[in-house]
């Protein structure tokens, strides 16, 4: 069942991922627009505060998907040494940790997204963009990694108690360079 919600929660982060991508991608074809028009001597303005909400709203949302793709960087000196109870111990402990790190970035996240409602912010840029259509999605995002954290913690826990430590490895490992070399 674990193995299953895992597969689920990966093909569901991949359209996430892609949906990011196509933001990013109009992201850079809107900064690219304005370099061309700026040559001949006009230009869209705002596309450095555009580009700088696009990678934050990419970060917060792309966080999930790298979870679940096992991309996180994590060094794995010890945890190469152990047999696979004991890897299954360390991948758990470091998804415990993981999650208690961003379900409290989610939790801070939440007045930034307050205030701007609450006050009615805007950037204090030219475009004066309302900041809650920034902070709403970007929060979200945190939410959803924080989400996807505990379910991935659950999901290897239950496997480590259950006696699968092999599989462990599947949802909440950390491949070294060399395994993923060959």
């Amino acid at each position: 069942m674990e193995l299953r919600i895992i597969e689920a929660l990966r093909r569901l982060n991949r359209g996430v991922a892609l949906l990011v991508g196509a933001g990013l991608l109009i992201c850079a074809a809107f900064v690219l627009t304005d370099i061309l028009m700026r040559r001949f001597g006009t230009s869209l303005g705002g596309t450095e505060e555009i580009a700088g909400y696009a990678m934050a709203l990419a970060t917060a949302w792309g966080m999930a998907f790298t979870l679940l793709e096992l991309g996180h960087v994590r060094i794995d000196l010890l945890r190469s040494r152990v047999q696979s109870f004991g890897r299954a111990l360390f991948d758990v402990f470091s998804m415990i940790v993981m999650s208690g790190v961003i379900v409290t970035i989610a939790i801070k996240a939440w007045p930034v997204l307050e205030r701007s409602i609450k006050n009615g912010s805007t950037a204090n840029t030219p475009l004066e963009t309302p900041l809650v259509w920034v902070h709403a999605p970007w929060f979200a995002g945190w939410v959803w990694f924080a989400l996807m954290s505990c379910v991935v913690t659950l999901c290897a826990l239950s496997l480590v108690v259950r006696g699968r430590y092999d599989e462990t490895e599947t949802v909440a490992g950390a491949f070294a360079e060399q395994e993923m070399l060959q």
